[in-house]
This record gives C-alpha cells, sequence and structure tokens, in this order.
C-alpha cells in the first residue's frame, strides 16, 4: 500500500451554515460547495487547502458517527483522510497486517470517492480515512 497524499481534513461541526464564514471568509479558503451524503448521513461543505481539502461535516441524524462524536468530545478534528490508488488492496494488504479496521470493503464517500476507515485504536488515536477518487 502506498499514500499518495493527505486528501482531507474532516471538521465536525454542529451547523455548516455557522461554521463556512470562518473557513471561506475569515481563513480565506476556496468554498467548492456543500454535498448530503445519506450513506455516511452527514451534510459536508468542501474547502480547497493546497492539494488537499478540508471537509466541514455536519451530522443529518441524531444517531449519525458525526453526531456521537461531536456529543462525546465537542466539534473539532474528526478524521484524517490518505488518497489511495486501489482502496481494496489498501484494505486487503492492512488485514494481511493484522490492522484493525472498521470497514473491511470499501463504501461511498463524498465526491463519488472510495473510502474506508481504520479503527482509532489500530492508529495511535486518529480515525484516518482512506480514499480513493473516483475514475472518470
Amino acid at each position: 500500500m502506498k499514500t499518495k497524499k493527505i486528501s482531507h481534513i474532516g471538521i465536525a461541526v454542529s451547523s455548516l451554515e455557522a461554521a463556512i464564514p470562518l473557513y471561506r471568509d475569515v481563513l480565506g479558503m476556496e468554498f467548492e460547495g456543500t454535498e448530503e451524503v445519506a450513506e455516511q448521513r452527514v451534510k459536508v461543505a468542501f474547502f480547497i487547502a493546497g492539494e488537499s481539502r478540508v471537509e466541514l461535516l455536519e451530522a443529518t441524524t441524531a444517531d449519525s458517527p458525526v453526531a456521537k462524536f461531536i456529543e462525546k468530545n465537542g466539534e473539532g478534528i474528526h478524521h484524517l483522510a490518505y488518497e489511495v490508488d486501489d482502496l481494496k488492496a489498501a484494505i486487503a494488504a492492512l488485514q494481511a497486517q493484522g490492522v484493525r479496521l472498521i470497514d473491511t470493503e470499501p463504501r461511498r464517500g463524498a465526491h463519488g470517492t472510495s473510502i474506508a476507515f481504520l479503527h482509532p485504536k489500530a492508529t495511535g488515536g486518529v480515525l484516518t480515512e482512506l480514499c480513493q477518487p473516483h475514475k472518470a
């Protein structure tokens, strides 16, 4: 498995409406728009930060993982995401090494990406996402 780059940093927020102005107007990041990812029960706002993105995550249901994260930890960094060329191969390599995973199969993420999460207990307490961009 080879990591290509940091894809994005996911930040859990209670309200996209309240958080977007900080990143767009105060920090001067280019705002790309929003997308609802029903499968993940989140609405996501995207900002460009160099070659990476910052993704603000707002829960769309009270039982979503982001809602539970905010309830437990408050708003803040939720996860780090790394881009890989072949997500299925990356998952298989991690399983072969005995790395604890949340996802053993890719699932749909924002921007049409395929994603899988590694368990924070396997990554020094950091929720880690691997993502593979959609191939046109």
